[in-house]
């Protein structure tokens, strides 16, 4: 049976989700979180991707991104694969370092949307990466810490998702 076509259209908002093969973890440290990071990062500016929401677990990642000016299937591919290969070399082993394919799920509604943003950014709160919520506002590899300024990655719009809580920075965080 053929697989479904991914819904892949430009200024679509969608929550990317991303497993290791297995279930295995991803990330051994945080030099690989680091790689990811700057990786995703320089992606985004590149090809003017928008991310509102992102957090980097053990095991899995979840993105909240719309594409502005390509397919998000490239910037996935250009993402995971230059990742894998970095993983691979730095860790002395081969083969697939990912699940299957990346799953994407459209975001439509703003309601949606900030509950996406909620269950993005808490993640780590939940599966106890992180003991309690002061520790969650400080917490490096997620993008809640760079909503509340504790963190730096200008290439996340905190515009759009702060303009939900308040007309003012301070107030919105």
């Amino acid at each position: 049976m053929p697989r479904a076509a991914r819904i892949d259209v430009l200024d679509t908002l969608q929550h990317v989700i991303v497993r290791g093969i297995e279930r295995t973890d991803l990330f051994l440290d945080d030099t690989d979180r680091s790689a990811f990071l700057l990786r995703f990062a320089s992606l985004l500016n590149e090809t003017g991707t928008e991310c509102l929401a992102w957090a980097i677990m053990r095991n899995h990642v979840h993105l909240l991104l719309r594409p502005r000016q390509g397919k998000l299937s490239n910037f996935m591919r250009r993402l995971l694969t230059g990742y894998a290969v970095t993983f691979n070399r730095r860790h002395h082993r081969s083969g697939h370092l990912f699940q299957n394919r990346y799953k994407s799920i459209v975001c439509e509604e703003d309601t949606y949307l900030l509950e996406l943003v909620r269950y993005i950014h808490l993640n780590p709160l939940r599966v106890g990466a992180v003991g309690e919520m002061g520790a969650l506002d400080r917490y490096t590899w997620t993008g809640h810490s760079v909503l509340l300024g504790q963190n730096r990655l200008s290439e996340q719009n905190c515009e759009e998702i702060l303009a939900y809580f308040g007309k003012q920075l301070l107030a919105a965080r």
